[in-house]
């Protein structure tokens, strides 16, 4: 096998189309581009969504919902969670260095799912009332 044998395989290539070249090749006349119109000319294109100057549909349409630019610093931890950590005294650092949030979280905040079977000291870490009531209840304490 030599560099100037190399060929594509068979039908990998399909051959360009020779637009222009006489009514018998199916692409003469108007090059398949049908008669007159702004697609039909030399450089006549227009914007994606331009619908001939009527509204666009994405000018149509109202704009919906609203996406957080903080929310994904944010994290949210559930009880049970906390209980499957091996120590006693969480915070921050600790909930990242076990995997149950993500490493560029800034702040945590643990919800009432599921239950405390240990006393669990929270440390700068956000708590809903129904986790506290659960957390307190079994002999842990937030701060």
């Amino acid at each position: 096998m030599y560099l100037n044998n190399l060929q594509p395989a068979v039908g990998s290539r399909p051959s360009k189309k020779r637009l222009g070249r006489g009514i018998g090749s199916t692409l003469g006349k108007t090059s398949g581009k049908g008669h007159k119109g702004q697609k039909a000319r030399a450089g006549g294109f227009h914007k994606v969504g331009f619908e001939g100057g009527q509204m666009p549909l994405q000018r149509r349409l109202p704009k919906v919902g609203f996406r957080s630019k903080s929310k994904k610093f944010k994290a949210e931890v559930r009880l049970h969670e906390l209980c499957s950590m091996t120590m006693d005294t969480i915070d921050l650092k600790a909930l990242i260095d076990n995997n149950v949030v993500p490493a560029f979280v800034t702040s945590a905040t643990v919800i009432d799912s599921g239950s405390v079977d240990k006393p669990i000291t929270l440390v700068g870490i956000k708590v809903t009332k129904g986790a506290r009531e659960k957390i307190v209840n079994a002999g842990g304490k937030v701060n």
